[in-house]
């Protein structure tokens, strides 16, 4: 295997509190939540992370009606990767480009707006859009931005619940190092308020948050957290080799030092702090570190009851022994639960740390649950510290898929 050490150049996002990297990391130095109200489908007002980017800057009003939401997100996240990365996009060879988008689910929401439309013809189905098939096979998200970015190597989503962020930007550094592509744009991306079905299966989980202030409704670690916001967004980035990225003198946020994916194989929702713990641990070991070398580790916190608190458990099976305990926090608090989005967005939320030392907090933990209470808990306020030179990255999924992704500062 070419063992190359694959870094990260670019950074294309939308979330529902930013749609640029700066936007979106001052938003999380201040406190600003994107969550709010949302009217949908059957469930009337809910709350959910709204994303207001600029939907017609790289498509047309008719591509727009044609595509999805999720095709929109991601051709945005893409063109805003490939113009941060400054990339020579017109001299770049696009059979050698890979699109690897990590994806929760999709197909859902085209289907319910097909049924409800269908219902007002009478459920005849001559009025089923012909559109329906492309915009709702699985690797539409990727197919949409291979199409308008002209990306003609190859363009794949990886569906993998709630951990597809982080697995898109694993699959991108092990597609480089293998030489199957030359740069990649690789992340996740999530269009799931969309979908009334969503929210409806989470109330009948109880796992649907709710609270009068939309902006305190996501609350990982706090004694009165009571489920998830559902949101939209995404969060694509340029990777490339790091001799191409030299070779053009491009800036480089951070080198991908180590991750791990496993499974729990034990519940179909119930997540498993033995697992997790495994896959931390496990991350560590791929990037050849210590536990003492990470110093931030975002969690997956999804502000459920039972899931905050074994993942705590987890984290602090993992850092047992360690004589430096990370500076942990977690960004649903500000957002909402991206899905398919959430491991790529949160990473982004950190990676600016390497430059300012600061960490951004978790937010609305107004009491926080002692059965949370990790060391170096980093709540309602940023913190200043000495070093940030690695950062690791939790994200795990129904059906008991894990990953842990860790990026460390570049140093040539």
């Amino acid at each position: 295997m070419n063992l190359s050490r694959i870094v990260i150049t670019g950074v294309g996002l939308t979330a529902p509190n930013g749609n640029s990297l700066p936007e979106f990391r001052h938003a999380l130095l201040h406190g600003r939540s994107g969550v709010e109200f949302f009217e949908t489908r059957h469930m009337g007002k809910v709350l959910a992370g709204v994303c207001k980017f600029e939907t017609t800057r790289y498509q047309t009003r008719k591509e727009l009606r044609v595509g999805t939401r999720a095709g929109s997100v991601s051709i945005y996240c893409a063109h805003e990767a490939v113009k941060d990365s400054g990339v020579a996009w017109d001299r770049t060879d696009k059979s050698r480009v890979g699109i690897y988008v990590g994806i929760t689910e999709h197909g859902n929401v085209e289907t319910e707006n097909e049924i409800a439309s269908l219902a007002t013809f009478g459920n005849d189905t001559k009025f089923w859009s012909h559109y329906h098939n492309p915009r709702t096979v699985a690797n539409n998200p990727a197919g949409e931005a291979s199409l308008n970015l002209g990306v003609t190597g190859p363009a794949y989503t990886l569906g993998a619940a709630c951990a597809a962020g982080n697995i898109g930007i694993i699959h991108a550094a092990q597609m480089l190092r293998l030489g199957e592509v030359d740069f990649a744009l690789a992340g996740g991306i999530s269009e799931s308020i969309r979908s009334f079905g969503i929210f409806a299966a989470f109330k009948s989980q109880g796992a649907l948050a709710h609270h009068v202030d939309p902006t305190k409704a996501s609350r990982p670690f706090d004694k009165a957290r009571n489920g998830i916001v559902v949101s939209e967004g995404g969060c694509l980035y340029a990777m490339e080799r790091l001799e191409d990225a030299l070779a053009r003198g491009a800036k480089i946020y951070g080198e991908i030092a180590g991750y791990s994916i496993n499974s729990d194989a034990s519940d179909y929702v119930l997540p498993n702090p033995v697992r997790q713990a495994e896959c931390i641990r496990l991350a560590v070991k791929h990037a050849g570190m210590t536990l003492d070398q990470i110093d931030i580790l975002n969690a997956h916190a999804t502000s459920t009851p039972l899931g905050d608190i074994q993942e705590c458990q987890a984290i602090a099976a993992a850092f047992e022994g360690s004589s430096q305990f990370p500076h942990v926090n977690g960004t649903k608090a500000f957002i909402g639960h991206a899905m398919g989005a959430a491991g790529s967005l949160e990473l982004a939320g950190n990676l600016p740390s390497f430059d300012d030392l600061v960490v951004h907090p978790t937010i609305n933990v107004d009491d926080l649950d002692p059965q949370c209470a990790l060391p170096n808990l980093v709540i309602n306020q940023p913190r200043a510290v000495k070093r940030v030179d690695a950062i690791l990255n939790n994200s795990f999924g129904m059906l008991g898929i894990n990953s842990a992704l860790i990026v460390k500062r570049f140093s040539p």
